[in-house]
């Protein structure tokens, strides 16, 4: 392991000097890749260079334990101990840096929540997912903007699409997709039942240009009056957009914004991230069901979270671990950092193990 660690620190120094140079720069493509490399790099060799500091320390005390100086003998004995124990702590977090990581964690996200069975119980509950997530996202740094929408009369959502940015936004929501069961009993019910109503979330890495190409004349891009509250702009101007991708039929809708030309910039936006996902699904899938193990497969068919209104918790089916008790007042109003640490973690341990 250290071998590799020492051609890893070599490879940091030849990005950090093809980062440099001038012709990489103009090259936005290379340049692009280069510096993903890097930053995967970057802890790793942070983490490497703390375990060097640490031998060497451990290394000089042994040397100052020859002295003969009682004193001096103590003393070292004690800076040898805590670097000792130092430096394997540093190489058991190496380990974990060395798992081949999700390339796509450090990219922004697309989410898709659409209701499920339940009727207007359920997008309520879409709505409620939503502002969970925002508020999440507000506690992380990440910004969210909203690309379609479908609302009811109760203030539900059948239907919402949204974009998180921000550092790793991915890889802290990958985890959600799926289904999430919610009973409880709805506004909508005058004698007090409990109800089961389902959500699905989907959700994709943000894709960025160079990731997917997209042929222009492969795009059917139509304009229309934006539909739902907006005041007198939405009947005067044809600022929604609908794009359909031809040659695999995806539809992305947008209306949010009063420009057509933002509309459809985040409207191209979804459709890159959309055709992104389904390639790198198609690129994985020799290996999907190792991932599936660990964390669920993320599709819509598949429940991972009940939420339980009765009983104040939200329970994973992910987790086996009872000992992770959530509960749901707080992880609804989004501190939901403490069950996503613990699928992370689930995660990772399944990848050290299998590897």
């Amino acid at each position: 392991m250290l071998s590799r660690l020492k051609e890893a620190e070599q490879k940091a120094s030849r990005l950090e000097e093809r980062l440099a140079d001038p012709e990489v720069m103009k090259d936005r493509e290379l340049f692009t890749k280069l510096s993903r490399e890097y930053k995967e790099l970057s802890p790793v060799i942070a983490e490497y260079r703390n375990y060097l500091s640490c031998r060497k320390n451990a290394d000089d005390a042994k040397q100052l334990l020859s002295s003969g100086d009682p004193d001096l003998c103590e003393l070292a004995q004690d800076e040898l101990r805590k670097s000792e124990a130092a430096a394997e702590a540093s190489l058991a977090k190496i380990r974990v840096l060395l798992i081949p990581r999700d390339p796509d964690d450090g990219r922004g996200t697309v989410i898709e929540i659409r209701a499920g069975a339940g009727g207007e119980e359920a997008c309520i509950f879409a709505a409620d997912l939503f502002r969970m997530y925002s508020m999440y996202c507000a506690s992380m740094g990440f910004s969210v903007s909203m690309v379609d929408e479908n609302r009811t009369d109760l203030g539900g959502f059948r239907k919402l699409v949204f974009i998180v940015e921000g550092e790793g936004a991915y890889s802290r929501f990958k985890y959600e997709s799926g289904v999430h069961e919610v009973k409880r009993v709805p506004v909508t019910e005058s004698q007090g039942r409990i109800q089961t109503s389902t959500v699905t979330v989907a959700v994709m890495p943000e894709a960025e240009e160079i990731d997917v190409e997209i042929n222009p004349a492969d795009i059917i891009f139509e304009t229309c009056r934006s539909s739902g509250a907006g005041g007198q702009h939405i009947n005067k101007t044809d600022s929604a957009v609908r794009l359909t991708h031809v040659p695999t039929g995806t539809v992305v809708e947008c209306q949010e914004e009063r420009s057509q030309f933002q509309n459809r910039d985040k409207a191209m936006k979804t459709l890159r991230s959309i055709l992104y996902d389904r390639k790198v699904r198609e690129q994985t899938e020799s290996i999907a069901s190792a991932r599936r193990s660990m964390v669920g497969t993320g599709d819509r068919s598949e429940r991972i979270r009940v939420y339980r209104y009765k009983d104040n918790l939200v329970r994973d089916s992910r987790i086996d671990d009872r000992s992770v008790h959530i509960a749901l007042d707080s992880f609804m109003n989004g501190e939901m950092s403490e069950l996503i640490d613990a699928l992370a973690a689930k995660e990772t341990a399944e990848r050290l193990k299998g590897g």
